[in-house]
């Protein structure tokens, strides 16, 4: 290996690493907030991929009817619950949400050339079809057994990940897709060459983890969910509620699985189960932070990234074998160095 080929795999690599590091971002956030092993972090990747590449051919894309559906299933949720409980004034705002919002989507789909729209707006749509499934998919599957245990919690993820797979192989079928880049050509950076999608999604990547902190540091809502992540029977008795916090970390989740899939995209072929074996390796770097430390989940997750692009060099062969026995001396360390906490009842 000579010195421009280990150039080209550490960009490479930082590349992969950049998305790896969003998805265990997001898997840390959730998991602190809520207790929940989100599996299907990697659905929302493949989503937004998908999404966008039916939106840049003129198609109406097949999460709109996934929006829809989860919708009406949400409010049919919500109303019964407002009337079990007589807080009927509730129901409005619920129908115009989770009703309404998909409604919208739908007729402005209809009456748009959306494969004529600019890029920047494609974007918009994909997210604005995507994010809000998050608070819809909390709602549905885990809202309703959110004091059970992890165990419970993970099996209901393995659920929803089976189910969210089996839609979208209906809405977008088996052949994978791809999109056009942001901007072609190379940059030239320091005396060495990159590739200008690469940049972007290297930069794309930090200014959202940028956002993200500054969201939690300075916003109420974000300080409220750190509250909830370090102790959520103190946050409910401070007013804080933890429905309110499990949707908004799902939503920023939803958030952050869409920005992915749309920028890796242009440089990778994702079908409609892709999502998991790279939401695995997001996985991989939230381990190496515990499922606790947002910088140690990033940098384990670029340390991911890196591994697999040189693996893919010296033994592509064994390239995941290689990523995912990363997995097995962390695991190895944190059971000799963590003591064991018996779970509150």
């Amino acid at each position: 290996m000579d010195f421009d080929i280990a150039v080209f795999l550490t960009q490479d690599g930082a590349t992969s690493g950049a998305i790896y590091a969003l998805l265990a971002l997001a898997l840390v956030l959730v998991f602190a907030v809520t207790r929940v092993i989100f599996i299907p972090q990697g659905e929302y990747l493949a989503f937004g991929a998908l999404t966008i590449a039916s939106l840049q051919t003129g198609k109406i894309p097949g999460t709109l009817w996934l929006l829809m559906g989860a919708g009406i299933l949400a409010a049919a949720i919500d109303v019964a619950s407002a009337v079990q409980h007589g807080k009927t004034k509730r129901i409005p705002s619920t129908l115009l949400w989770n009703v309404g919002y998909p409604a919208l989507m739908a007729g402005l789909l209809a009456l748009t050339s959306v494969d004529k729209l600019p890029m920047a707006l494609q974007v918009l749509l994909t997210l604005a079809l995507i994010v809000p499934l998050g608070p819809m998919i909390y709602r549905i599957a885990y809202q309703p057994l959110a004091d059970a245990s992890v165990l419970v919690l993970l099996i209901i993820s393995v659920a929803v990940h089976l189910a969210l797979t089996g839609l979208g192989l209906l809405f977008f079928g088996a052949e994978g897709s791809r999109t056009p880049p942001f901007t072609d050509g190379n940059l030239a950076l320091a005396g060495f060459s990159a590739s200008a999608q690469s940049v972007w999604v290297i930069a794309s990547s930090l200014t959202l983890i940028i956002a993200l902190y500054f969201f939690f540091e300075r916003s109420i809502y974000g300080k409220a969910l750190r509250a909830t992540a370090v102790n959520r029977v103190g946050a409910r008795l401070m007013g804080i509620p933890t429905a309110m916090a499990g949707k908004l970390a799902f939503f920023l989740a939803s958030l952050i699985g869409a920005f992915s899939g749309i920028l890796i995209a242009p440089i990778t072929t994702i079908y409609y189960d892709s999502g998991f074996l790279i939401g695995l390796k997001g996985f991989i770097g939230a381990i190496v932070g515990g499922l606790a430390s947002y910088p140690l989940a990033a940098a384990g997750a670029l340390l991911v990234g890196l591994l697999e692009s040189f693996s893919s060099f010296w033994a592509s062969a064994f390239k995941e074998v290689i990523v995912f026995t990363l997995i097995i001396p962390v695991l190895l360390w944190r059971s000799l160095t963590t003591h064991h906490v018996e779970e509150d009842e």
